[in-house]
């Protein structure tokens, strides 16, 4: 039985706090009830998890060697944006593995003590869960380092010249991390992993089964056509899907019979200002200030960023992976420029310098 410690599950975002769908930080008390409504839909097992094909194959052998040799898992680094599924990785490995999962982030790990309840706390073969570990601090980082490699934590006791060195010996643990910013992450820390994977943009088949779970777990009626629409709104991210569910879920109830078909389901999204394509009105902003203002770039971000009154870490880690993946907008070493899909998107011309764009729009949607 997995236990759970200091949960930031996925936490993306530089303001601190868990995005909703349009990328703004949730108030507290929201925040508890979303990782509430996650944790009754993550998935226990491999069989559970869908898409991810590729990862999911791969530690399945990873997992199964551990179990069956009696050996602690190597330790994995998992990057992607926020809501692909980081943190439910993390609790999977621990189910299938059979032991105890412990979960932190990167910054409530504020001090080397911090650190060491973590790893005391351990038992043989359990996992400790880091997310946004590219946000520890270098002296937490560093005494991390021995951790990882002799499964050895080093204290010292007393200051100054008196000070003496203590080595704490460790249980051999797996070290689960997860990242939305892989590139900050230094390269002595990178190495010590044994892995990483790089979590992929969901396609529409698998956001569809997605859905189709998720409402068939909190019992509510869908069709295939209405998760469809909800799944082609959902940025083709998991967490995303969820939360489009549960608001489509309300509309149904109160407006509709409570089964969701995609007459339900577009209407009501609609009304949440999520378009067909997932974008709403903070990504709209984005591409109109590029678009209008800027006259489609280049641009820098920090540019972007005072336009819209955002925090350039919310563009950079919740709308900008998105709009890059689906062909929307472009980075150049100059700044960032809308491509001609962006243009077409909000119903404009574009100028002969904007670049075509939409690669992996059609694959997504």
């Amino acid at each position: 039985m997995a236990r759970k410690k200091h949960d930031d599950a996925d936490a993306g975002g530089a303001r601190g706090g868990e995005p909703d769908a349009g990328g703004r930080e949730v108030v507290p008390a929201e925040r508890e009830g979303e990782r509430a409504w996650q944790a009754a839909l993550r998935p226990k097992t491999f069989a559970d998890y869908i898409g991810q094909k590729d990862l999911i194959d791969n530690l399945r052998i990873s997992v199964r060697a551990a179990r069956e040799n009696g050996w602690a898992l190597d330790h994995f680094l998992f990057a992607g944006p926020p809501g692909l599924g980081k943190t439910t990785l993390a609790h999977v490995i621990a189910n299938e593995l059979g032991v105890n999962l412990v979960v932190s982030s990167g910054p409530a790990i504020d001090h080397k003590g911090m650190l060491a309840g973590l790893l005391t706390q351990l038992g043989e073969r359990d996992a400790l869960f880091i997310d946004e570990i590219h946000r520890l601090s270098p002296i937490v980082e560093e005494n991390l380092y021995p951790a990882m490699e002799d499964f050895r934590f080093d204290l010292f006791i007393g200051d100054g010249p008196h000070a003496k060195a203590m080595a704490i010996q460790l249980p051999r643990f797996t070290l689960l991390g997860a990242t939305t910013r892989m590139g900050l992450l230094s390269a002595p820390l990178l190495d010590r992993f044994g892995f990483h994977w790089q979590l992929r943009y969901y396609d529409l088949p698998d956001m569809t089964a997605i859905v189709q779970r998720s409402a068939r777990l909190i019992g509510v009626g869908i069709d295939a056509a209405g998760a469809t629409e909800i799944a082609r709104r959902s940025r083709s991210t998991p967490r995303i899907a969820n939360r489009l569910l549960r608001r489509v879920r309300d509309f149904a109830t109160v407006e509709g019979n409570g089964t969701i078909d995609a007459r339900v389901a577009s209407g009501a999204l609609d009304r949440l200002a999520v378009d067909h394509a997932g974008l709403d009105t903070l990504d709209r902003g984005y591409l109109t200030v590029v678009c209008e203002r800027f006259d489609g770039g280049p641009v820098g971000v920090e540019a972007i960023a005072a336009s819209l009154s955002e925090e350039r870490g919310t563009l950079e880690e919740v709308v900008e992976p998105f709009l890059l993946q689906i062909g929307f907008i472009a980075r150049t070493p100059r700044g960032r420029v809308a491509t001609a899909s962006a243009y077409a998107h909000l119903g404009l011309t574009a100028p002969a310098k904007a670049p075509s764009g939409g690669g992996p729009q059609g694959r997504l949607f």
